[in-house]
């Protein structure tokens, strides 16, 4: 484990039709090799939904959750031995994020994953001038992008439909979610016979939090040239290059 730290958020966890966690008390886990989660105090995991599992995982114990007809094998754990700090650990019950139907921060779905307390996204308007190249073509070319500056990630460029060649754009099947955005959907860019997947993405409906980037349209820079106020960009390297 890397870390962890207690929260104030009430959470709760929704699974087979039913809440089977409701806290005031989670703890906020980071780990390597899971993703971020919560974890909550396991009087606040409903009676009869977790069943020791079969699976075996090194200083913890696995569970299955279980309602109804539905199971989610080895979806929850619980840490063992844990001394000093982490004492606290000790008693309570984590869950794989992925294998719950839904999760909630008060009233609000949250998706993917906590949102970290640590890390920011700031959306900002601006008027720096920036063109978007494709395979050698403008596509996008903007004197009033809004710019987010989101903690570890490099900037990106959200730019006004009427700024970009939308008759280059081609619908894609792909969505994504953000636990700091929203749920985005995709277009790849055609030009001629080729075809550039899934390199802008936009939020119909962003969280309240960045309401300013509903509808606009950004581009992957690891995949496409961005030119900013006449100077070219470096492709950032990131797990989207």
């Amino acid at each position: 484990m890397e870390r962890w730290e207690p929260s104030s958020r009430w959470v709760r966890i929704d699974f087979g039709g039913a809440v089977i966690a409701d806290t005031r008390q989670p703890l906020l886990i980071w780990e390597a090799a899971y993703p971020t989660t919560y974890a909550v105090p396991a009087a606040a995991v409903a009676a009869g939904v977790l069943h020791e599992s079969a699976a075996v995982a090194d200083g913890r114990v696995l569970y299955d959750v279980r309602v109804g007809d539905r199971t989610a094998e080895a979806a929850a754990w619980r840490y063992t031995e844990r001394a000093g700090d982490d004492r606290a650990l000790n008693d309570a019950i984590a869950f794989d994020w992925s294998a719950m139907d839904g999760w909630r921060e008060e009233d609000e779905v949250i998706f993917r994953h906590p949102r970290d307390p640590h890390h920011r996204v700031d959306a900002i308007r601006s008027s720096r001038h920036v063109e978007v190249h494709v395979g050698g073509e403008v596509v996008a070319d903007s004197r009033r992008p809004t710019l987010v500056f989101e903690t570890r990630m490099p900037t990106r460029y959200y730019l006004p439909s009427e700024d970009v060649r939308t008759e280059l754009l081609v619908a894609s099947s792909l969505v994504t979610a953000c636990p700091y955005k929203g749920e985005a959907t995709y277009r790849s860019v055609r030009l001629g016979a080729v075809d550039y997947p899934d390199v802008v993405w936009t939020y119909a409906d962003p969280i309240d939090e960045v309401a300013k980037l509903k509808d606009l349209l950004a581009f992957y820079d690891e995949h496409v040239d961005v030119v900013v106020d006449g100077e070219r960009q470096e492709r950032p390297v990131t797990p989207w290059s």
